[in-house]
């Protein structure tokens, strides 16, 4: 999932310092892109392991996304809020150490061996990373020359891209990769809760590692606050947002971000059990894992030369393009077998590149002042990966994974209608 811009325009007021301490923030902040873009999207991860270890049918493994995503929802706008009362400072230190406690909640949580404890983790996950995307969004833009700022936004989720690649990559080999041979359905009682405290230790060692540097991180952020003494936080008034639905741009925007979103953690959420059945490559889960990676990597491959596609092509079109072509390959996937059902799934990535953006930017225009309010709105769409992978999941406990890519691709294909529609609207300007 592309990071969202969770708040208003960069307010004009600047930064005192320059020079070697400028470059030495936009560094720390590059580095939160990398760090909350492979955290949250580790739940691709997570959730085959939990499935096994807690016999779960695919609705419950899902609710790790619901729980995660959630927060999206609940926090987006009083995030922008609190900002407007601490500060970009106490709200990126506050923002991190939220994280970091998250972090640390995931090893009573493997002690207690209870699924329950890890989705109230990565609820309080969720929440921190809300606020650090509220706060990193518009500082980035702060720090250097205005005229520079929306490339320095790209450079930034640039490095959120390449930080899901390396996370899944990585959390394959630590989370998947020592897994026992015994199968936890052949256990009951302490015996099972033993196996299961035992196998999520590894998760939990592997999220202490991350809260670790999470700490780190806040504490250079505070070390180096002289730096936001004069950056003011751009304040924005929520009273009446819902009333900017009536706008069928926007509400419709909303929609394809809620679906978008929807449909690109849903394949993810899959992907490792469906490369694992004997339909398709019959992989173990952590070599699946691995394949995973390629999933986001191929975002990551889009995302670079997007730019460039956006000037040959209208971006409504484009839209539609990208729409069609993640149908086409779902469709093919699900009616295919073999390395072809693999392959074609996992080239999705490619086809979701641009779209958030370009869905967000599209649904944005002609916003003028209510801009802020409106980003507010598309953010708090992000809920449709918390409920659409619950759907996706419970079709395919009863019909079979196959079956249950209907559900992206239904997705899509209300995508590709707003990509034409906003296509026409811009022919008739």
């Amino acid at each position: 999932m592309s990071t969202p811009i969770l708040s208003a325009d960069a307010p004009s007021s600047g930064i005192a310092s320059t020079g070697r301490n400028i470059l030495a923030m936009q560094l720390l902040i590059v580095a939160a892109f990398f760090l909350f873009g492979g955290i949250g999207n580790l739940n691709d991860v997570l959730i085959p392991k939990l499935k096994s270890l807690f016999q779960l049918n695919y609705a419950n493994a899902m609710l790790v996304q619901f729980a995660f995503l959630t927060s999206y929802a609940l926090f987006s706008i009083p995030a922008g809020m609190l900002l407007n009362r601490i500060g970009y400072l106490r709200g990126l230190v506050l923002g991190f150490a939220i994280m970091a406690f998250a972090c640390i909640l995931f090893l009573p949580a493997a002690y207690s061996g209870l699924y329950g404890s890890f989705l109230a983790a990565l609820f309080v996950l969720g929440g921190g990373i809300t606020l650090l995307q509220v706060a990193v969004n518009p500082l980035i833009m702060l720090l250097g020359d205005p005229k520079t700022a929306h490339s320095r936004l790209t450079f930034a989720q640039l490095f959120n891209s390449l930080g899901v690649f390396l996370m899944i990559r990585f959390g394959a080999h630590l989370i998947l990769g020592t897994s026992s041979t015994v199968d936890p359905a052949s256990l009951t009682g302490d015996a099972l809760r033993a196996h299961q405290v035992a196998e999520t230790a590894n998760i939990a060692h592997a999220y202490i590692g991350l809260a670790i540097v999470l700490s780190l991180i806040a504490g250079f952020f505070w070390l180096w606050r002289g730096l936001l003494d004069k950056a003011e936080v751009a304040r924005v008034e929520f009273r009446g947002i819902f009333g900017l639905l009536r706008r069928k741009r926007l509400a419709w925007g909303c929609l394809c971000i809620f679906l978008y979103v929807g449909a690109e953690v849903s394949i993810a959420s899959i992907m490792i059990n469906y490369l694992g059945a004997p339909r398709v490559l019959s992989l173990d889960p952590e070599s699946a894992g691995v394949m995973l990676s390629y999933y986001w990597l191929g975002a990551l491959i889009g995302r670079l030369f997007g730019a460039f596609a956006l000037r040959a092509f209208r971006p409504g079109v484009l839209l539609a393009i990208c729409g069609t072509t993640g149908l086409g390959l779902v469709l093919t996937s699900s009616l295919s077998s073999g390395p072809i059902a693999a392959w074609s799934l996992i080239a999705v990535g490619l086809a979701n590149s641009i779209m958030f953006p370009t869905i967000f930017s599209l649904a944005s225009e002609g916003m003028n002042d209510d801009a802020p309010r409106a980003s507010g709105l598309l953010c708090t769409s992000i809920v449709g990966g918390a409920i659409i992978p619950w759907c996706t999941g419970s079709l395919a406990d009863s019909a079979g994974l196959a079956i249950a890519l209907a559900i992206p691709m239904a997705c899509y294909a209300v995508i590709i209608s707003f990509g034409f529609w906003t296509a026409r609207q811009q022919e008739t300007l």
